[in-house]
């Protein structure tokens, strides 16, 4: 009798055991994954983050949303835009495996090539413009490109260069030098 009671207590337990020790692995990565509760000073830093987060957000609706109203097309897509952008900022900083692996998802999408071509062309006439120390002036640059291919850069040396690029604009600079 003895024999069959502490078989039976041994058959309890062992099937106690499976689901008992999954319980604690469980409590132990639960526990592990939660965030501790005294963080002092953090959540300033936290908050600030979050507020930076929420202007960019912001900032980039904006800019999708202004791009969807100035281009007629699917170049204006929001899947266009955002591709597109990346791709001419990746041609700009000379990545240009990166920037054709890009440019099979952008024909995807059925975004127009001719619109990232016009762009990358307006973006070298700002050249002289785009200072390498400060990203938000490539990006900068790349979104007014996006949005007009066509601008001009606005300083008295961006004319001259443009004048002076055709061949009737070289011969008026001959007379004038002569």
């Amino acid at each position: 009798m003895g024999r069959r009671v502490l078989q039976f207590q041994f058959a309890v337990l062992r099937h106690l055991a499976v689901p008992g020790l999954a319980l604690l692995i469980g409590i132990g990565s639960a526990l592990a994954q939660s965030a501790p509760q005294d963080q002092s000073g953090k959540p300033a830093a936290n908050s600030a983050a979050s507020t930076d987060a929420t202007k960019d957000s912001q900032r980039k609706t904006y800019e999708f949303v202004e791009a969807a109203q100035a281009i007629n097309g699917p170049a204006g897509n929001p899947e266009c835009v955002w591709l597109g952008r990346r791709m001419v900022r990746l041609m700009w900083n000379d990545d240009l495996d990166t920037a054709f692996r890009h440019l099979d998802l952008y024909d995807r999408f059925g975004c127009p090539g001719g619109h990232i071509q016009a762009t990358f062309r307006c973006l070298t006439r700002f050249g002289g413009e785009i200072d390498s120390k400060v990203p938000e002036s490539l990006d900068r640059h790349v979104h007014a490109c996006w949005i007009n291919p066509n601008a001009q850069p606005q300083g008295r040396h961006g004319a001259r260069d443009t004048r002076r690029g055709t061949l009737a604009g070289r011969r008026r600079a001959l007379r004038q030098i002569i």
